[in-house]
């Protein structure tokens, strides 16, 4: 089956495979909830309720719910740290050791006959009859000297066939002068090439033990030794010497007995670069059957398809049918494979090729058969002088010494096709009009090849068919399987594509890309794919054949599948990666334009568009015009800004993230200032990019809430651009954006309009969200003395207002900060050069984009991924902030600035404080993350410290262990380049990785993917359902009278209270998380400590909720802290070996006035939606399948939310609890309150929906101790009250499946309601000896599948009960 209508029939038939692990999770990759969309397409909670439909038909009348099948968070983007930083196209190493760096060719040849006709040497003997033909003439048919000549004459067109452009020189029955004048006009014309020594020895002695070849005075008379030493040093290096003499390996030995070459030193490089080929061993003679020629081994190295039908005829079946001589007679031409001749000479080549491939180390394969095409034909041939000259007992010898090759089985092979030859030989030679049958040679072995490929694997032995296929791409029959089948190998890994470039497959399928053949452009392009995506150094060759032309055609064909588009934009990607001729190739070629043009096509579809597709192309754009200002231009002109925005909002975070990158390389970060020589048409066109640029940035921020690490990161690469770009108007901005208020310069400013949010106090979903929060105490440093920003700034230039009030908790903005007037001086009295732009006052509206993007950076640099932090740092650091710890506790003064309080005017300082971070505790209290901008000023004598020089930012006392770098632990490495940028050079950009991580996709298997470890998970996840449809049958039918039989109890040691506990389903494990957020894992059964991490570094704690993802499969840990940033954990069972799969803000918008968010959150894993809200008005609900959030609910409350719960068995409703003490279920599919009312006088501590599938009735508890439950078909009044506590409720639960309500109490006890409000047990504080000790309880959680319960506390003691009668342990 062809490899294109494979590629197709996969990718087409199995949803989009093309992308398996990278775009999307393992759920629909295009669905989009309905409730967002009016288009008909069912979405999440949709699936939900269909799968659930048909859980409660396959359970008898809804007994059995719905086991969610869809998994989040698993794709490859995830493969947090090391995992997912895959490497890209390879520039050197392991995948480029195929490309011979020292290629060189032979370009000079010495033969060198000593054949002394009609003379015998005294030392052979020689029978009757014997060998007589040299060069397959008859020495004694004509006089000797003619003779002589011919033969010589037919020396120099046997090897001119093998190296027709070498410069032949021949001497004959020489002296050692004309020798040694022979050899030193060789190397002076061959300059650094190979020389080739070919010696006949035939008319004289053997060699000599001590390795001296023999030659002739000049009356012939004598004969006269010359060492091999000395002829070495007449020819030098490089060179390969061919002895044809009687016991020629004597001069094997010389060489290498050499003793100067066994020592080290330069020597060794001359051993390398010397080759040797010789007819026999040490105590050895040549053969004289009268059947061979006398010169049998040069007949071999020159012409060896008649020397080897020669031989073989009289061995075969034919030998008494066939006259030997109609050999020479052969039709064809050995170049023409279409003929007799052609075909057995390329059959030849590829046996021979094959036989050195599977026996020869790899190394040594590239030398003698890769790196000098006449090197590596005499060495095909010397296989065959080894077959052919042991049979006569002659062991041809060689340097490099080879292993015997003359029992491989490949030469059966060549015998049939040579008696399939034969055997037709007489035929065509009688009717010249007969057909010529092709021998089947080649079909056999692709099939051996494909027998191989559905069987082979890399821990298997490679296909010792790998170079006939590439033999026979030279064939136009046999071609299109043969790459078929390439590809098809080149799919299986990177160990694939390194053997198919180490056996020389570059070549040809570089030729091929000039053929016009449309048939084979899928499967070139597939092949390339594979080939570029594990080496980046091919891209020079292609730009240098106008490779480039194939692949950009093949991206704007018709009728071309989305997938392969994709592969053809990769391919454009790292041709112009970092390759500025490869640029300026494609930009003249119109790439820009047909990229855009795709891009815009996608996104005007009917159909979902292919991620990949959109991916690639969006990358390529990137690439194309990175560090390219002519390619940076075009895009402009051609709206590129606007064309990638459509795709900001994309489903797929890759897509976004791809979008991002080519948005980010469009701003220049070239530092070009204008002086006064510009003219105005200058001037005008970097105002115009000036603006361009800006808004790209103000595009580029709509990502800042985006919910994936990788995006966010994109995010941050470009803003780097711009702080480069426009450093100095950044600077100033920053300045002023971090400077605390000053009553002198508010008396200086005109008057000036306040900026607000629009909605009031509150921040909604559409305004722009800076995540994290920030303590109001912190200290901010602000830059130049002139660069003031008040707090309160009024505009009369009627710019639009900027919604950032509400919706910046944590940045300076969230006090009221805004931008200013051109009029005012807040950037200082003089004008700026700002990078591209030319010298002049920043705008107005300018000024807003500036602010925007500062506190975007500001952002950022506190984001819960530490890779985009450190980003995000990074670029504050470029526009001269830096992080300072700041002690909330010793504030130093400054009322009336609410957010700079703790910064006087005259701050103290500490010595080099201002260049650590903060992620540290401090025994004397907690430290926040702030930053500063450094005076522009050179500081004041006053300002130093006495003696060392160094400025001071704030008087604190650290203990030594705070000293310590603290950079170290969570470190995303997939977001962040190896160019980052240090305090040293602030300049730089940071690299981007998506490139090179996205990169990885290609060097996986696409075609078939491996099923083993899909096979493992979907064993593991059947015994999971099995066990959970088990438990969930025995908790429905329940009769546990009590739950108190404490089965476990653990002190975490922590000192801090705990705040959440989490039993995993199907492991006997317990997670615990401090209030320090340091996240514990124990082992209830062993009695044994599995793992102990910190959720963050970062100053701010506290732990809203711990949630397991795709607890069916390899699930995830999620924890939510109060903050609102959400972190997903991976491997967190093994020790120290967890990874962080992703991270973001998920309650974005903040409370004016209120202190911190106060975040609740709730997982549900059917929709695979994520609630989260707090101190906010509105309900963020994420979607984790696409990262994005996918709508928000209005509270429709003055209160704030302080409990949050979702169905884990319905889709449909998700209930929450007020701090006014009222309840609200809301509709997740029409976003619409279902019922609210007032069942608390306190505030509501927790909430849940009832154990069922009847997502209509919930129960919620308050702090003044009372438990309602409610029936949302009847607001007016809760159908059940409890009183649990009085006054002293601290934490509830609901038992997912069984009839158990459990609450907790500050007072040291636990009490077990069943749902009709009946008390089942009583936990409590115990003194006595036996007795069970708890502490003041902090929460509660219920196992899902069995009645165990795992109750938290103030003391940092974590107990398990159990209803039923489990041995304590």
């Amino acid at each position: 089956m062809a490899l294109g209508d494979y590629v197709i029939s996969q990718q087409g038939c199995e949803a989009g495979m093309m992308a398996v692990g990278q775009i999307g999770s393992h759920s629909s990759m295009s669905s989009v909830p309905s409730y967002l969309e009016d288009s008909g397409r069912r979405g999440p909670v949709e699936d939900a309720e269909a799968a659930q439909g048909s859980g409660r038909e396959g359970g008898g009348g809804g007994s059995i719910p719905y086991l969610p099948q869809n998994v989040y968070l698993c794709d490859l983007r995830h493969d947090a740290c090391e995992a997912s930083a895959s490497s890209g196209p390879a520039e050197s190493g392991l995948v480029s050791k195929w490309r011979m760096k020292d290629r060189m060719k032979t370009g000079c040849v010495a033969l060198v006959l000593c054949l002394n006709i009609g003379v015998d040497p005294p030392d052979v003997i020689k029978i009757s009859p014997c060998a007589r033909m040299e060069c397959w003439i008859d020495p004694f048919s004509m006089s000797a000297q003619k003779a002589l000549d011919a033969i010589g004459k037919n020396l120099q067109q046997q090897y001119e066939r093998w190296q027709p452009r070498a410069r032949y020189k021949l001497q004959l029955d020489p002296t050692v002068e004309e020798v040694k004048k022979l050899c030193s006009h060789c190397r002076k014309s061959a300059k650094s090439e190979r020389v080739l020594f070919h010696y006949n020895g035939h008319g004289v002695p053997k060699p000599t033990v001590n390795g001296e070849i023999w030659l002739f005075n000049k009356s012939y008379t004598q004969y006269i030794p010359l060492s091999v030493y000395e002829l070495e040093s007449w020819l030098g290096t490089p060179s390969i010497y061919v002895f044809d003499c009687s016991a020629a390996g004597m001069i094997v030995n010389a060489f290498c007995e050499r003793p100067e070459w066994g020592s080290s030193g330069s020597a060794a490089p001359a051993m390398r670069d010397c080759i040797l080929l010789a007819a026999c061993g040490v105590n050895e003679s040549l053969p004289q059957n009268a059947e061979l020629p006398a010169d049998v081994f040069t007949s071999c190295l020159t012409t060896p398809i008649k020397i080897a039908l020669r031989w073989f005829c009289p061995r075969s079946l034919l030998r008494d049918s066939l006259d030997p001589d109609l050999i020479d007679k052969i039709p064809g031409r050995q170049n023409d494979r279409k003929t007799p001749l052609g075909e057995l000479n390329w059959i030849f080549t590829a046996i021979t090729d094959t036989i050195a491939w599977n026996v020869l180390p790899r190394e040594l394969f590239q030398r003698l058969f890769r790196q000098d095409l006449l090197v590596a034909s005499l060495f095909r041939n010397f296989l065959l002088a080894e077959r052919m000259m042991r049979a006569a007992n002659c062991t041809p010898q060689s340097y490099p010494r080879l292993p015997p090759t003359h029992q491989h089985p490949m030469w059966h092979a060549w015998d049939m096709a040579a008696e399939i030859c034969l055997a037709q030989l007489p035929a065509l030679l009688n009717d010249p009009s007969a057909e010529f049958q092709t021998s089947p040679f080649f079909t056999e072995q692709l099939t051996a090849f494909e027998v191989w490929l559905d069987h082979g694997s890399e821990k298997k032995k490679p296909p010792e068919q790998l170079p006939i296929v590439l033999q026979v791409l030279l064939s136009q029959s046999h071609r299109f399987r043969a790459l078929v089948l390439l590809g098809r190998f080149l799919d299986m890994g990177a160990w694939a594509v390194d053997l198919a470039l180490s056996v020389g497959i570059f070549p040809y399928v570089l030729k091929l890309l000039q053929t016009t053949d449309t048939g084979l452009r899928q499967i070139l392009v597939f092949i390339w794919t594979k080939i570029l995506a594990l080496d980046k150094s091919c891209q020079v060759d292609l730009v240098k054949d106008g490779g480039h032309q194939y692949f950009i055609k093949f991206l704007d064909s018709p009728d071309v599948y989305a997938e392969q588009r994709a592969m053809a934009a990769f391919v454009l990607a790292v041709i112009v990666d970092s390759h500025r001729r490869g640029q300026e190739a494609c930009v003249q070629a119109g790439l820009i334009s047909i990229c855009l043009r795709h891009i815009q096509n996608s996104s005007n579809a009917e159909v979902q568009p292919e991620p990949l597709l959109l991916q690639w192309l969006c990358l390529c754009l990137g690439k194309l015009w990175d560090g390219f200002p002519e390619a940076q231009l075009l895009g402009f002109q051609e709206n590129a800004p606007t064309i990638l925005s459509q795709l900001l909002t994309e489903p797929q975070p890759e897509v976004r993230a791809s979008a991002t990158y080519g948005l980010g390389t469009l701003i220049d970060v070239g530092n070009e200032s204008f002086g006064e020589g510009s003219s105005l048409e200058d001037e005008d066109e970097d105002e115009d990019r000036c603006r361009a640029e800006q808004e790209i940035a103000k595009n580029l921020l709509k990502v800042l809430r985006d919910g994936s690490p990788l995006v966010r990161a994109e995010l941050a690469i470009g803003l780097s651009h711009l702080a480069v770009g426009h450093n100095k108007s950044l600077k100033s901005m920053a300045a002023a954006y971090l400077k605390p208020p000053s009553n002198s310069v508010l008396t200086s400013i005109p008057v000036l309009t306040s900026i607000r949010s629009p909605a009031g106090s509150y921040g909604h979903a559409t305004q722009m969200g800076i995540p994290g929060s920030i303590n109001h105490n912190s200290g901010l440093r602000a830059g130049s003395e002139g660069a003031l920003a008040p707090r309160e700034i009024h505009s009369n230039t009627g710019s639009p207002a900027l919604p950032l009030s509400g919706a910046t908790h944590g940045s300076p903005l969230s006090d009221g900060l805004s931008y200013v007037s051109e009029e005012s001086r807040v950037l200082g009295n003089g004008s700026t050069s700002n990078g591209m732009c030319r010298a002049r006052k920043t705008r107005a509206e300018e000024s807003g984009v500036y602010v925007q993007c500062v506190a975007a950076m500001y952002a950022l640099g506190r984001d819960p991924s530490p890779g985009v932090a450190s980003l995000g740092q990074q670029i504050l650091r470029s526009i001269g902030v830096e992080p300072v710890v700041i002690n909330h506790l010793r504030s130093a003064g400054g009322a009336g600035h609410h957010r700079n309080a703790s910064i006087g005017a005259n701050p103290p300082t500490l010595t080099g404080l201002s260049r650590s971070f903060s992620w540290i505790d401090s025994p004397s209290g907690k430290f926040n993350l702030t930053f500063r901008t450094p005076p522009a000023s050179p500081p004041t004598g006053q300002s130093l410290l006495s003696g060392n020089g160094m400025r001071r930012v704030c008087s604190l006392e650290f203990s030594p262990h705070m000293q310590r770098s603290t950079d170290e632990g969570l470190a995303d490495r997939a977001l962040v380049g190896a160019g980052t940028t240090t305090l040293s050079e602030p300049t730089m950009v940071p690299v981007s990785s998506l490139y090179s991580w996205s990169c990885g996709h290609f060097s996986r298997p696409l075609l078939e993917p491996s099923l083993e470890d899909d096979e493992e998970a979907a064993t593991r996840r059947a015994d999971r359902e099995r066990f959970a449809l088990d438990g969930i049958s025995k908790c429905q039918h329940s009769t546990v009278t009590k739950v108190s039989d404490q089965i476990a109890s653990w002190d975490t040691g922590s000192e801090n209270s705990i705040r959440a506990t989490l039993l995993h389903p199907f492991i006997p494990i317990v997670f615990a998380v401090d209030e320090n957020e340091m996240i514990r894992i124990w082992d209830y059964e062993e009695g044994m400590l599995i793992n102990v991490f910190g959720n963050h570094n970062c100053a701010d704690k506290g732990v809203s909720r711990l949630c397991l993802l795709n607890e069916l499969d390899d699930s995830l840990l999620l924890v939510a802290s109060t903050d609102g940033s959400v972190r997903v954990w991976k491997d967190y069972t093994q020790w120290n070996k967890q990874r962080l799969a992703t991270a973001w803000q998920s309650v974005q918008g903040h409370r004016s006035g209120a202190g911190s968010i106060h975040a609740v959150v709730d997982w549900q894993q059917i929709t695979g939606f994520l609630y989260a809200s707090g101190d906010v008005s509105p309900i963020m609900v994420w979607d984790l399948n696409q990262e994005l959030v996918a709508s928000s609910i209005l509270s429709l409350s003055e209160s704030s939310i302080s409990a949050l719960s979702a169905s884990q068995v319905q889709s449909q409703h998700i209930s929450a609890g007020f701090d006014d003490g009222s309840v609200r279920i809301y509709d997740i599919r029409s976003r619409d309150r279902v019922c609210a009312t007032s069942l608390h006088k306190q505030r509501v501590v927790a909430v849940d929906f009832l154990p069922g599938m009847d997502a209509l009735k919930i129960v919620s508890a308050s702090q003044s101790g009372d438990i309602k439950f409610l029936d949302s078909r009847n607001t007016s009044a809760p159908y059940l009250a409890v009183d649990a506590h009085k006054g002293s409720l601290s934490a509830m639960a609901v038992h997912r499946h069984a009839p158990y309500v459990a609450s907790g109490s500050s007072k040291q006890y636990i009490r077990v309601f069943n749902i009709n409000g009946e008390l089942l047990s009583t936990v409590r504080y115990h003194n006595s000896f036996l007795g069970q000790r708890i502490g003041p309880i902090s929460c509660l959680h219920f196992h899902p599948y069995r009645v165990h319960l795992a109750a938290g506390a103030t003391d940092s003691n974590v107990s398990i009960y159990s209803g039923d009668n489990t041995h304590s342990r």
